[in-house]
């Protein structure tokens, strides 16, 4: 059973590479991308990130599933090893219950 609040919204293609991993040479390997469903709407909203400070994004994007801070998102498909051009950094996510907690809007700010 999903815990997704409302699948329904969830049209468009996106792929998601969650944040780099330390490969030991003062860089990182990134984990192979994901295909995603989501509802990408490109818009401004200020919100508090991860350090307690008021930040802006300028997309916000409906997710079916939990992400990481740190990891990147591209509205569209792609295979490419590390973010593709264009992709954005999560810098904010919000995980919203419904009533009875077992099912959950997501929202990562970009």
């Amino acid at each position: 059973m999903s815990d997704v609040l409302m699948p329904r919204l969830l049209k468009q293609d996106a792929t998601y590479w969650g944040p780099p991993a330390d490969n030991g040479f003062g860089g990182g390997t990134y984990p192979a991308p994901v295909a995603l469903k989501v509802r990408w709407e490109d818009k401004t909203a200020l919100f508090i990130d991860a350090n307690g400070k008021e930040a802006q994004s300028t997309s916000q994007v409906l997710v079916g599933q939990d992400l990481q801070l740190g990891g990147y998102l591209f509205l569209g498909t792609s295979t490419a090893t590390s973010p593709a051009p264009g992709a954005r950094e999560i810098r904010g996510l919000e995980k919203i219950p419904n009533i009875k907690a077992n099912k959950f809007l997501r929202r990562a700010l970009l």
